[in-house]
Protein backbone atom coordinates (compact mmCIF):
# COMPACT_ATOMS: atom_id res chain seq x y z
CA UNK A 1 0.00 0.00 0.00
CA UNK A 2 1.51 3.18 -0.47
CA UNK A 3 2.15 5.79 1.71
CA UNK A 4 -0.32 9.08 1.98
CA UNK A 5 0.45 12.24 2.31
CA UNK A 6 -2.51 14.99 3.50
CA UNK A 7 -2.50 17.66 1.49
CA UNK A 8 -3.37 20.36 3.74
CA UNK A 9 -4.88 23.00 1.42
CA UNK A 10 -7.72 20.37 0.73
CA UNK A 11 -7.82 18.41 4.02
CA UNK A 12 -8.50 19.46 7.55
CA UNK A 13 -9.59 22.94 5.84
CA UNK A 14 -12.66 22.89 8.84
CA UNK A 15 -9.31 24.40 10.86
CA UNK A 16 -6.93 27.47 10.90
CA UNK A 17 -3.95 26.00 8.55
CA UNK A 18 -1.28 26.44 11.40
CA UNK A 19 -3.86 23.64 13.54
CA UNK A 20 -4.29 21.15 9.86
CA UNK A 21 -0.81 19.38 10.90
CA UNK A 22 -1.61 18.06 14.54
CA UNK A 23 -5.35 17.02 12.52
CA UNK A 24 -3.18 15.37 9.92
CA UNK A 25 -1.19 13.58 12.70
CA UNK A 26 -3.77 12.71 14.77
CA UNK A 27 -5.44 10.92 11.82
CA UNK A 28 -2.50 8.66 10.73
CA UNK A 29 -0.90 10.93 8.21
CA UNK A 30 3.04 11.12 8.57
CA UNK A 31 3.43 13.73 5.71
CA UNK A 32 1.77 16.31 4.49
CA UNK A 33 1.83 18.80 1.32
CA UNK A 34 0.37 22.24 0.35
CA UNK A 35 -0.18 24.19 -2.12
CA UNK A 36 0.98 28.00 -1.23
CA UNK A 37 1.77 28.86 2.87
CA UNK A 38 3.43 31.84 2.03
CA UNK A 39 1.76 34.24 4.17
CA UNK A 40 2.82 31.91 7.10
CA UNK A 41 6.66 32.36 8.15
CA UNK A 42 8.59 28.93 7.75
CA UNK A 43 9.79 28.73 11.50
CA UNK A 44 6.01 28.62 12.18
CA UNK A 45 5.69 25.42 10.05
CA UNK A 46 9.39 24.03 10.93
CA UNK A 47 7.47 24.10 14.74
CA UNK A 48 4.38 22.53 13.55
CA UNK A 49 5.97 20.00 11.75
CA UNK A 50 8.39 18.69 13.82
CA UNK A 51 5.59 19.32 16.85
CA UNK A 52 3.85 16.44 14.88
CA UNK A 53 6.06 14.12 13.85
CA UNK A 54 5.62 15.22 9.96
CA UNK A 55 7.34 15.52 6.75
CA UNK A 56 6.50 17.73 3.87
CA UNK A 57 7.12 16.36 1.00
CA UNK A 58 5.48 19.04 -1.56
CA UNK A 59 5.27 22.69 -1.75
CA UNK A 60 3.77 24.77 -4.60
CA UNK A 61 6.37 27.78 -5.87
CA UNK A 62 4.12 31.11 -5.91
CA UNK A 63 1.85 31.40 -8.97
CA UNK A 64 1.69 34.95 -8.89
CA UNK A 65 -1.69 36.63 -8.64
CA UNK A 66 -3.89 33.89 -7.94
CA UNK A 67 -6.49 36.22 -6.74
CA UNK A 68 -6.68 37.63 -10.09
CA UNK A 69 -6.75 34.39 -12.12
CA UNK A 70 -3.29 33.84 -12.29
CA UNK A 71 -2.27 29.80 -12.38
CA UNK A 72 1.53 29.94 -12.72
CA UNK A 73 4.34 32.11 -14.30
CA UNK A 74 6.83 29.74 -16.19
CA UNK A 75 5.27 29.68 -18.98
CA UNK A 76 4.16 33.22 -19.07
CA UNK A 77 6.75 35.37 -21.82
CA UNK A 78 8.02 38.86 -20.18
CA UNK A 79 7.64 37.62 -16.31
CA UNK A 80 10.60 35.63 -16.35
CA UNK A 81 12.13 37.26 -13.54
CA UNK A 82 9.19 37.35 -11.49
CA UNK A 83 9.51 33.63 -12.33
CA UNK A 84 12.74 33.57 -10.81
CA UNK A 85 11.93 35.43 -7.49
CA UNK A 86 9.17 33.58 -7.25
CA UNK A 87 11.31 30.26 -7.19
CA UNK A 88 13.90 32.08 -4.83
CA UNK A 89 10.95 32.04 -2.82
CA UNK A 90 9.70 28.42 -2.39
CA UNK A 91 13.36 27.66 -2.11
CA UNK A 92 13.94 29.17 0.70
CA UNK A 93 10.96 27.92 2.47
CA UNK A 94 11.97 24.20 1.01
CA UNK A 95 15.60 24.88 2.66
CA UNK A 96 14.39 25.65 6.02
CA UNK A 97 11.14 23.16 5.74
CA UNK A 98 13.66 20.08 4.53
CA UNK A 99 11.05 19.93 1.67
CA UNK A 100 12.01 17.76 -1.51
CA UNK A 101 10.48 18.98 -4.44
CA UNK A 102 8.62 21.93 -5.61
CA UNK A 103 6.11 22.40 -7.75
CA UNK A 104 6.54 24.84 -10.43
CA UNK A 105 2.91 25.79 -12.06
CA UNK A 106 3.22 26.91 -15.79
CA UNK A 107 0.52 29.79 -15.90
CA UNK A 108 -2.57 30.31 -18.60
CA UNK A 109 -1.74 31.24 -21.46
CA UNK A 110 -3.79 32.10 -25.12
CA UNK A 111 -5.28 29.17 -26.78
CA UNK A 112 -3.46 30.63 -30.33
CA UNK A 113 -0.70 28.64 -31.90
CA UNK A 114 1.44 31.25 -31.82
CA UNK A 115 0.95 32.20 -27.90
CA UNK A 116 1.32 28.54 -27.28
CA UNK A 117 4.77 28.22 -29.47
CA UNK A 118 6.13 31.66 -27.34
CA UNK A 119 4.53 29.90 -23.81
CA UNK A 120 6.29 26.85 -24.37
CA UNK A 121 9.77 28.07 -25.14
CA UNK A 122 9.76 30.20 -21.75
CA UNK A 123 8.46 27.08 -20.08
CA UNK A 124 11.48 25.46 -21.01
CA UNK A 125 13.93 28.34 -20.99
CA UNK A 126 12.45 28.84 -17.01
CA UNK A 127 12.17 25.18 -15.92
CA UNK A 128 16.35 24.77 -16.90
CA UNK A 129 16.68 28.00 -14.48
CA UNK A 130 14.67 26.12 -11.92
CA UNK A 131 16.47 23.17 -12.43
CA UNK A 132 19.78 24.33 -11.80
CA UNK A 133 18.91 26.72 -8.83
CA UNK A 134 16.97 23.82 -7.22
CA UNK A 135 19.75 20.95 -7.95
CA UNK A 136 22.63 22.12 -5.52
CA UNK A 137 20.22 21.88 -2.43
CA UNK A 138 19.20 18.79 -3.67
CA UNK A 139 15.32 19.30 -4.46
CA UNK A 140 13.66 17.95 -7.29
CA UNK A 141 11.22 20.92 -9.31
CA UNK A 142 8.14 19.25 -10.82
CA UNK A 143 5.35 20.00 -13.18
CA UNK A 144 1.89 18.61 -13.57
CA UNK A 145 -0.92 18.51 -16.02
CA UNK A 146 -4.00 20.08 -14.89
CA UNK A 147 -7.47 19.23 -16.50
CA UNK A 148 -8.41 22.15 -18.76
CA UNK A 149 -12.30 21.79 -17.20
CA UNK A 150 -10.85 22.74 -13.54
CA UNK A 151 -8.62 24.97 -14.71
CA UNK A 152 -9.18 26.82 -18.50
CA UNK A 153 -6.51 27.69 -20.42
CA UNK A 154 -3.36 26.17 -18.38
CA UNK A 155 -1.03 25.68 -20.33
CA UNK A 156 -0.12 21.99 -19.28
CA UNK A 157 -2.33 19.32 -20.12
CA UNK A 158 -1.69 15.93 -21.37
CA UNK A 159 1.09 13.26 -19.88
CA UNK A 160 2.66 12.99 -23.07
CA UNK A 161 3.38 17.03 -23.15
CA UNK A 162 4.44 16.67 -19.93
CA UNK A 163 7.21 14.60 -20.40
CA UNK A 164 8.19 15.97 -23.83
CA UNK A 165 9.04 19.34 -22.02
CA UNK A 166 10.81 17.18 -19.34
CA UNK A 167 12.88 15.69 -22.04
CA UNK A 168 13.96 18.83 -23.74
CA UNK A 169 14.94 20.70 -20.74
CA UNK A 170 16.95 17.59 -20.35
CA UNK A 171 17.64 17.63 -16.34
CA UNK A 172 17.62 14.92 -13.93
CA UNK A 173 16.05 16.41 -11.36
CA UNK A 174 12.92 17.66 -13.41
CA UNK A 175 9.93 15.16 -12.96
CA UNK A 176 6.52 14.84 -13.82
CA UNK A 177 3.85 15.13 -11.27
CA UNK A 178 0.72 12.72 -12.09
CA UNK A 179 -2.32 13.58 -10.33
CA UNK A 180 -4.61 10.78 -11.62
CA UNK A 181 -7.74 12.91 -11.12
CA UNK A 182 -6.66 15.41 -14.00
CA UNK A 183 -5.49 12.61 -15.69
CA UNK A 184 -8.34 10.73 -15.89
CA UNK A 185 -10.54 13.84 -16.76
CA UNK A 186 -8.35 14.35 -19.91
CA UNK A 187 -7.00 11.07 -21.51
CA UNK A 188 -7.37 7.78 -18.76
CA UNK A 189 -5.43 4.44 -19.32
CA UNK A 190 -3.63 5.57 -16.11
CA UNK A 191 -2.38 2.48 -15.78
CA UNK A 192 -0.17 2.26 -18.98
CA UNK A 193 1.00 5.47 -18.30
CA UNK A 194 1.98 4.46 -15.18
CA UNK A 195 3.79 2.18 -16.14
CA UNK A 196 5.50 3.75 -19.09
CA UNK A 197 6.85 6.77 -16.78
CA UNK A 198 6.62 5.77 -13.60
CA UNK A 199 10.71 6.37 -13.27
CA UNK A 200 10.05 9.92 -14.21
CA UNK A 201 6.98 10.50 -12.03
CA UNK A 202 8.27 12.69 -8.98
CA UNK A 203 4.71 12.46 -7.26
CA UNK A 204 1.45 11.47 -7.24
CA UNK A 205 -1.79 12.80 -6.06
CA UNK A 206 -5.54 11.22 -6.16
CA UNK A 207 -9.43 12.03 -5.84
CA UNK A 208 -12.45 10.90 -6.90
CA UNK A 209 -13.49 11.22 -10.34
CA UNK A 210 -15.97 13.10 -11.17
CA UNK A 211 -16.44 15.16 -7.97
CA UNK A 212 -12.86 15.62 -7.00
CA UNK A 213 -13.98 13.73 -3.53
CA UNK A 214 -12.87 10.86 -1.47
CA UNK A 215 -10.88 8.30 -3.69
CA UNK A 216 -13.33 5.49 -2.91
CA UNK A 217 -16.12 7.41 -5.27
CA UNK A 218 -16.58 7.22 -8.70
CA UNK A 219 -14.91 5.64 -11.33
CA UNK A 220 -11.41 5.44 -10.53
CA UNK A 221 -10.63 1.72 -9.54
CA UNK A 222 -7.87 2.96 -6.51
CA UNK A 223 -7.39 -0.54 -5.67
CA UNK A 224 -5.77 -1.71 -8.73
CA UNK A 225 -3.65 1.49 -8.98
CA UNK A 226 -2.61 1.36 -5.38
CA UNK A 227 -1.76 -2.94 -6.19
CA UNK A 228 0.23 -1.38 -9.64
CA UNK A 229 2.08 1.07 -7.45
CA UNK A 230 3.16 -1.68 -5.33
CA UNK A 231 3.75 -4.22 -8.22
CA UNK A 232 5.81 -1.46 -9.91
CA UNK A 233 8.33 -0.64 -6.82
CA UNK A 234 6.98 3.31 -6.26
CA UNK A 235 8.96 4.56 -3.26
CA UNK A 236 7.42 7.92 -3.44
CA UNK A 237 3.88 9.63 -1.56
CA UNK A 238 0.79 9.95 -2.78
CA UNK A 239 -0.99 13.05 -1.85
CA UNK A 240 -4.47 12.80 -0.82
CA UNK A 241 -5.55 16.34 -2.74
CA UNK A 242 -9.47 15.74 -2.86
CA UNK A 243 -12.73 17.59 -1.39
CA UNK A 244 -13.99 15.77 1.38
CA UNK A 245 -17.89 15.43 1.07
CA UNK A 246 -18.77 15.42 4.84
CA UNK A 247 -16.30 16.98 6.53
CA UNK A 248 -12.12 15.24 6.78
CA UNK A 249 -12.23 12.75 9.25
CA UNK A 250 -16.02 11.20 8.31
CA UNK A 251 -14.33 10.94 5.00
CA UNK A 252 -11.18 9.13 5.47
CA UNK A 253 -12.56 5.63 6.01
CA UNK A 254 -11.01 4.85 2.19
CA UNK A 255 -7.22 4.56 3.50
CA UNK A 256 -8.49 1.44 5.76
CA UNK A 257 -10.85 -0.03 3.40
CA UNK A 258 -8.45 -0.04 0.79
CA UNK A 259 -5.89 -1.30 2.83
CA UNK A 260 -7.66 -4.31 3.54
CA UNK A 261 -8.78 -5.08 0.40
CA UNK A 262 -7.83 -7.99 -1.89
CA UNK A 263 -5.74 -7.00 -4.99
CA UNK A 264 -8.35 -6.54 -7.79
Amino acid sequence: MPRFSANLSFLFTELPFPERFAAAASAGFRAVEFAFAYETPPREIATRLEDNGLALVLINAPPGNYAGGERGLAALPGRERECAASLATALAYARELSCPRIHVMAGVVPETADARKHARATYVRNLRHAARAAEGEGIEITIEPINPRDMPGYFLNGQVDAHGIREEVGAANLKVQMDFYHAQIVEGDLSEKVKRWLPHIGHIQIAGVPGRHEPDTGEISYSHLFALLDELGYAGWVGCEYKPLNGTLAGLGWMKALSKAPPP
